[in-house]
């Protein structure tokens, strides 16, 4: 099976798939588990998880076969099935450094942070020099600091209950009062999406309404148009990406799914979140906007940039 890794880490999966064919075994962990890691570099999760599976009921000690059914599984979405293998791998000495950092990563998502600095104390105290884990550590050490910000949930709640307030709540005019509502202006929210001109285009809305208006609005501190204009702002920062030009390299690895790349599965969930599909999508985004990302941080920066040193490439550099 060693012939089978060596044609897919060369990406020459029709090759691969021959020999495998060749060497058909259902009884055997091996034959599965290298079926496994074809269906991998194909992008075929679903698959690749039923050969993983399929290579420990072989062999239940199988740990390659363990550790990608955990990883896919991961990344599949079944985190509470990913943990306890990774669990189980974890358990042995010594211990996979992989396994422990992807079992932190998913300690990490869940809130576990003690458990996560555990998984990556133990594998720094075995190699204290280990790049990656002593990045993680820091990463973990400020997600336990880092305080839920309470007071800025509520206030986005209490945001989101003023922008729904019925307009029938306000001191208005009947007249005022029935314009808007044939114009299906019926919350704060409405009214903030709307400018003075498009109120005044309306039939029978005059000066003296549009004058109440404005004078109720700005006692809250509001002003028509107001909400859409930041709509309309987060929209044109949204797509600032998409017009700074395309990816520049050959064809051959800007089209290459990222998928097919070994990513931990913190990284790879974090650019899944972002909708990214190949590297040309990757290296259009800056250090800056992958940081932004929910539990994006320095070790899944750096491992990205690494990525991308080994096809010559780097992130976008921010204007």
């Amino acid at each position: 099976m060693d012939t089978v890794g060596t044609l897919i880490r060369e990406r020459k999966l029709g090759e691969a798939e021959r020999v495998l064919q060749q060497q058909a075994d259902q009884n055997s962990a091996g034959w599965h588990y290298a079926m496994g890691l074809l269906a991998d570099a194909r992008g075929e999760a679903e698959r690749a998880i039923g050969h993983y599976e399929a290579a420990l009921q072989a062999d239940g000690g199988h740990q390659a076969a363990a550790f990608r059914l955990a990883r896919d599984l991961d990344l599949y979405g079944e985190e509470a099935r990913a943990v306890a293998l990774y669990e189980s791998l974890t358990s042995r000495s010594p211990a996979s450094v992989n396994a422990l950092l992807n079992l932190a990563a998913l300690y990490e998502d869940l809130g576990r942070y003690e458990d996560a600095y555990k998984c990556v104390d133990r594998v720094l105290r075995e190699h204290p020099q280990h790049q990656r884990a002593r990045a993680f550590l820091k990463d973990i050490e400020s997600s336990m600091t880092m305080h839920y910000d309470e007071a800025q949930e509520r206030s986005q709640a209490r945001r989101s209950a003023i922008l729904d307030t019925p307009i029938s709540d306000f001191e208005l005019s009947v007249r005022s009062r029935n314009c808007l509502k044939k114009m299906n202006i019926n919350t704060l929210g409405d009214l903030l999406r709307i400018t003075e001109a498009e109120l005044l285009a309306y039939k029978n809305f005059g000066e003296t309404s549009l004058a109440e208006i404005k004078a109720m609005l700005k006692q809250k501190g509001l002003r028509l148009g107001q909400l859409k204009e930041e709509e309309t702002r987060a929209a044109r920062a949204r797509s600032l990406p998409a017009r700074r030009g395309v990816a520049d390299g050959p064809p051959e690895v800007l089209n290459k799914y990222l998928s097919e790349i070994e990513f931990s599965s913190r990284s790879r969930k974090c650019l899944q979140r972002l909708n990214l599909v190949t590297i040309g999508d990757l290296i259009m985004k800056t250090e800056a906007e992958l940081l932004a990302t929910k539990n994006f941080g320095l070790t899944s920066l750096n491992e990205i940039k690494q990525r991308l040193a080994e096809y010559n490439l780097t992130l976008r550099k921010s204007e």
